[in-house]
């Protein structure tokens, strides 16, 4: 598992971006499980994410940011990776941010796949 921290902060929001392979939905859950055992990704305001499995097509899931696996999975689809899941985690900090929040899971994706680029 490749975990970013502190990829953005705005008007107090805070996100990080977590990813690595998985095989199938179950391992989308176990990626998802292990994640949330880390009390503060268990207690984050979203945990959104996507991922194109090579045996099932895409799956996401907004987990309340509504339209944020959308663009998790759009941004999977352009680099063509499957079997790979990447989470974007909120810490909603009390302001909405409109439409900046999702510019802020396209910028938390992207310092993920680069992270993972230069392996």
């Amino acid at each position: 598992m490749r975990q970013i921290e502190n990829v953005v902060r705005d008007r107090g929001s805070k996100y990080a971006v977590s990813g690595g392979p998985v095989q199938g939905r179950a391992g989308c859950a176990a990626f998802l499980t292990e994640l949330k055992r880390q009390k503060k990704y268990a207690k984050a305001t979203h945990n959104s994410w996507a991922c194109i499995l090579s045996d099932g097509g895409p799956v996401k899931d907004d987990d309340g940011e509504t339209g944020a696996g959308a663009v998790i999975l759009r941004m999977l689809e352009r680099a063509e990776l499957t079997d790979t899941i990447i989470v974007v985690t909120r810490w909603y900090g009390g302001v909405h941010l409109g439409g900046d929040r999702f510019a802020h899971v396209v910028t938390c994706v992207r310092a993920w796949l680069e992270d993972a680029a230069t392996d």
